[in-house]
């Protein structure tokens, strides 16, 4: 997995003003160097669904928000989801960690694998999954390249981080 020095740097190198999440017990990893960090505002939420409410009530007041949650926020948040990115079509960019892709076997069956891709497929996201437990061969600059090319196109993305653990 990136390291929290890796990932504030690459949040930063995007100018993203806020990350709005939920940490789970991977992406939590970095909670601690998010909320150290002076250039980027730490917004923690209570459901994933607000996640995305929030970010687009930012991005209205002007600034860069990122939503950072695991796939199963993403599974509850649909409807908010549906009503920031589509109705109000504001172009969000999500890191979303793909729970047990790396190993399984903690949660032997997790239908996690089943249902994330194609969730994101049907809503027409922009989405690329990054697979490797560490930055080879360039994950982050591809996430970076992968955020630009959607802010460009006014599109909303996801970069889907695999995950080791549930």
């Amino acid at each position: 997995m990136f390291t929290a020095p890796q990932v504030v740097a690459l949040l930063e190198e995007l100018s993203f003003t806020h990350v709005v999440t939920i940490p789970d017990s991977t992406l939590g990893q970095w909670e601690d160097a998010l909320k150290e960090c002076e250039s980027i505002e730490y917004v923690g939420v209570c459901r994933e669904g607000e996640a995305w409410a929030l970010a687009a009530g930012l991005q209205l007041g002007g600034a860069t928000p990122l939503v950072m949650i695991q796939c199963t926020g993403l599974f509850e948040s649909g409807d908010s989801l549906r009503n920031a990115l589509f109705d109000y079509q504001r172009p969000l960019f999500g890191l979303v960690g793909y729970r047990s892709y790396l190993d399984q076997s903690t949660l032997p069956g997790d239908t996690c694998l089943k249902f994330t891709e194609p969730i994101l497929d049907a809503w027409g996201m922009d989405w690329a999954l990054y697979d490797q437990a560490n930055d080879t061969p360039g994950q982050l600059a591809a996430i970076a390249a992968q955020c630009r090319r959607c802010r460009e196109a006014g599109v909303p993305g996801v970069a889907l981080v695999a995950e080791g653990r549930a």
